[in-house]
């Protein structure tokens, strides 16, 4: 058994630094230390398929698909050859993210479809983040079976190419006992193979409960030290 660490991403920015935007420095600091340190990168359509993982392995995950992303994040993953997971809110496609503050003062633009169809598939692999950035405990079944509907029919009308990982949105889901459990069940039905909360902690892999799969929050402050135990130990209390 291996420890698997997975990092969460959202906003990259070459001037803001807070909880949910990384400064670009910080972010090439942190693809650099990787790439020097032999990290290998995988996506989750690879991990389904192994059974033991190499012992320096990494996941990295945006949430999102900001078109900052694209702008800052995406050249440097090609310069560091390194691999990592898009999350889609698929109803805000070419919109900006509203989720946040619905009176529009925080705007950062989602990618469009033509943008998201030209992303390298070899380099990022693209995934579910629910249709409209809801909390899944907050929703009934029949609301969660149409958010995976409509998220289909984005897929399909524009021939995206998305497997089937799906990021919570604000890290939120069903926790109680059967209630856990039924959700569990609707993700199988919708053929979603892997679910991802924040949890802060690396996993254990193979993956113990593949619908509670843990990523660890990197946040704007970070330095690189810090960045360098969380990548080892999650998130402790000291930071």
């Amino acid at each position: 058994m291996s420890l698997l660490p997975i990092l969460m991403y959202h906003n990259i920015s070459e001037t803001e630094s807070n909880k949910l935007t990384v400064p670009l420095q910080k972010l090439e600091q942190q693809f650099q230390y990787l790439k020097n340190n032999n990290f290998q990168t995988f996506h989750f359509e690879e991990l389904e398929k192994m059974k033991a993982i190499p012992k320096k392995s990494i996941v990295i995950t945006f949430d999102d698909v900001t078109e900052n992303q694209l702008i800052y994040a995406v050249p440097l993953l090609e310069k560091y050859n390194l691999k990592a997971s898009f999350f889609i809110p698929f109803f805000y496609i070419g919109k900006t993210d509203l989720w946040i503050n619905s009176s529009g003062v925080f705007k950062n633009k989602i990618m469009t479809i033509e943008q998201l169809k030209e992303l390298d598939s070899d380099r990022i692999e693209l995934g579910y983040h629910s249709y409209e950035h809801k909390k899944y405990s907050s929703l009934s079944t029949l609301e969660i079976e149409s958010d995976f509907l409509k998220c289909e029919e984005v897929i399909a009308s524009n021939d995206l190419k998305v497997y089937p990982v799906l990021a919570y949105p604000h890290g939120n889901y069903p926790r109680k006992g059967n209630e856990n459990a039924h959700f569990k069940q609707i993700l199988a039905k919708n053929n979603i193979k892997f679910g991802l909360r924040i949890g802060n902690r690396p996993n254990s892999f193979p993956f113990k409960d593949h619908y509670e799969i843990k990523r660890i929050d990197i946040k704007g402050q970070d330095n690189l030290v810090t960045f360098r135990l969380k990548i080892k130990l999650g998130k402790l209390g000291l930071f």
